[in-house]
């Protein structure tokens, strides 16, 4: 039938963390999504720009 399985599961290591099953699992999983994608954002906002290479006539 639908819906979540009722049977219990005992994670370790990552899985503990990010996992499916679980709200709190879920949540870490969108969370770390978000983080990455604001990281990413922030590094090529801040990043220097390239300057164009200065040529002596």
């Amino acid at each position: 039938m639908g819906g979540h399985d009722t049977g219990s599961h005992q994670f370790t290591g990552i899985a503990k963390y990010f996992n499916s099953y679980t709200i709190t699992g879920r949540r870490n999983c969108v969370l770390a999504t978000y983080a990455t994608i604001a990281s990413l954002i922030l590094f090529f906002k801040l990043k220097p720009k390239k300057q164009a290479a200065v040529t002596e006539k």
